[in-house]
């Protein structure tokens, strides 16, 4: 068994940082003392943690050289303005934001490419990707052998949970006051959310593309090792209060073998592949799970080269909490 070591979560009170805390406990991770962190607005609370409740206190106070690793579960901008501290202290750090840059701190899925960590040195530092980039790297990799991709075309459909407590807040606000027969006052969002979609999560760019948009499709370069990979992403914002729904075509370059993506699908860890009448959703299936869940495969209409797919997955746990602590688990087997 791996000696204790003493851990610190920034952005705590959130719905990753308390998703976080509850699976350190569940895959008994190693550790010593555990130091709560967020911002002054939200320190004072208390979260339950093996049989104790820890008080969360202020970042901004913190002495980074109290602990080894750091999970940063906040904003980006959050993350740009304590990383350098922890960096300068010795500390290992996991960042769920996408703050860091790429060549600063790699996009890691442990199931995907974990051979990453072998290249580099102490002390560490990594970015689980963002959530929608998760599952696909997941669904995807183990595809790799099967065919050479020409372009992969993803709508995510994302909760509100990917803006955090806000969002849920938003959409439960607004969900009751139209149940209710009372007009609504948007607040988060520019534009009722509430029985509704939106068709962009998040400014966008002169030419149209959101941060989150490229994000994703930067994270996925790099996870599956395809820097050139053609990938086009659409991110909707849909009246859910947890989980990712996306929509995946992958255009290769030869005839898809049906039956070989199947098999390979039902072996890959990290994926549940559904039966072929059936198709996931958040709700009835990823809520909760450890894996990503496929569903609705199926060629082209028009074309033996398109594969079409259904991916169902819990962002907070699968998407972001699981993958970061599986990570953190991998560089304690590095010598953390």
């Amino acid at each position: 068994m791996s000696s204790p070591i003493d851990i610190a979560i920034v952005g705590a009170t959130g719905t990753v940082g308390t998703a976080l805390v509850e699976i350190l406990e569940e895959r008994d991770f190693p550790i010593g003392q555990l130091h709560l962190l967020a911002r002054a607005a939200s320190a004072g609370k208390s979260i339950s943690f093996r049989g104790r409740n820890l008080r969360v206190r202020t970042v901004e106070a913190f002495d980074f050289a109290q602990v080894r690793l750091v999970f940063f579960a906040a904003s980006e901008a959050v993350t740009c303005q304590y990383a350098p501290q922890a960096r300068a202290a010795g500390c290992a750090l996991i960042d769920l934001s996408g703050g860091l840059p790429l060549q600063q701190a790699p996009r890691v899925v442990a199931e995907v490419n974990s051979q990453v960590l072998q290249g580099l040195a102490a002390p560490f530092q990594l970015t689980s990707p963002a959530s929608p980039a998760i599952a696909l790297a997941l669904v995807l990799a183990p595809l790799r052998p099967l065919m050479h991709w020409q372009r992969l075309s993803v709508t995510a459909c994302l909760p509100v949970s990917s803006l955090g407590r806000e969002g849920v807040a938003e959409l439960a606000r607004q969900t009751s006051e139209l149940l209710n027969g009372r007009p609504v006052e948007p607040r988060l969002f520019d534009r009722q959310i509430a029985f509704n979609l939106l068709g962009r999560v998040g400014a966008i760019d002169a030419v149209g593309h959101a941060r989150l948009e490229r994000r994703l499709a930067e994270e996925l370069r790099q996870v599956l090792a395809l820097p050139e990979l053609k990938v086009a992403a659409s991110c909707v914002m849909a009246p859910v209060f947890f989980g990712d729904s996306l929509s995946l075509v992958v255009q290769a370059v030869q005839a898809i073998d049906l039956p070989a993506v199947q098999a390979v699908l039902e072996q890959a860890p990290g994926v549940e592949l559904i039966e072929p009448d059936d198709c996931p959703t958040v709700v009835g299936d990823a809520l909760g799970q450890d894996v990503a869940y496929v569903g609705r495969l199926r060629g082209g209409m028009d074309d033996a080269r398109e594969l079409n797919l259904w991916i169902a997955s819990d962002n907070v746990r699968k998407g972001s909490a699981l993958n970061a602590v599986q990570l953190a688990e991998l560089l304690i087997k590095q010598g953390l």
